[in-house]
């Protein structure tokens, strides 16, 4: 008889509830340009978007403008954006602090891009893939979580902009009405 196991990569936690407060707030992380900055740091008025991601993953690249996007809107909403990195199994493949720093200059990031050092902030919402978006009120509260919009593949053909929409509303002072949607994207590569 053959009996074959299918492993997959799971996160310490299980994901954040809908309405749960911003965890690890005051833990250090550090960015591309050698700061030390923690997430109530970037947290604005209206809120605060963390995205996890990386710089390998193919569907990350697909992403990568609409991410520019993202933190444009943030920012004229009074919304703190920042990206983290968690990938420390892959740190000397692609992954490091240095190919961040150049990955932020090649493709002119406009947003914090920090190093989510033994993927503790991931571990802490329960991130499981990258890209993979956390949106939190003014009041820290988690009211979404999932990806960036419907379309990865084509920005033209995207119907539903599930962060974008959630940004408006915040800053509207409406109800975010999609609170989750499924990510898409490459697994978190965790230490083991």
């Amino acid at each position: 008889m053959l009996i074959s196991f299918v492993v997959t990569e799971v996160s310490a936690q299980q994901s954040l509830s809908i309405g749960s407060e911003t965890p690890l707030t005051d833990h250090k992380v550090e960015d591309v340009n050698g700061r030390t900055i923690n997430l109530s740091e970037i947290a604005q008025q209206n809120g605060l978007v963390v995205i996890f991601s990386c710089n390998t993953c193919p569907m990350v690249s697909r992403w990568e403008d609409r991410m520019k996007a993202l933190a444009n809107s943030a920012r004229l909403n009074n919304i703190g954006l920042i990206v983290l990195n968690p990938n420390e199994r892959i740190r000397e493949r692609g992954e490091s602090l240095e190919d961040m720093k150049r990955r932020s200059t090649k493709q002119t990031y406009n947003f914090v891009y920090a190093l989510d050092k033994d993927h503790v902030i991931a571990d802490a919402f329960g991130a499981t893939k990258t890209p993979e978006v956390f949106v939190f009120d003014g009041s820290m509260k988690l009211v979404y979580k999932g990806s960036i919009d419907d379309n990865p593949n084509n920005p033209s053909g995207v119907t539903k902009r599930y962060v974008d929409d959630a940004v408006q509303a915040l800053a509207s002072g409406n109800q975010v009405e999609v609170s989750r949607s499924v990510p898409k994207g490459c697994p978190i590569k965790r230490n083991e």
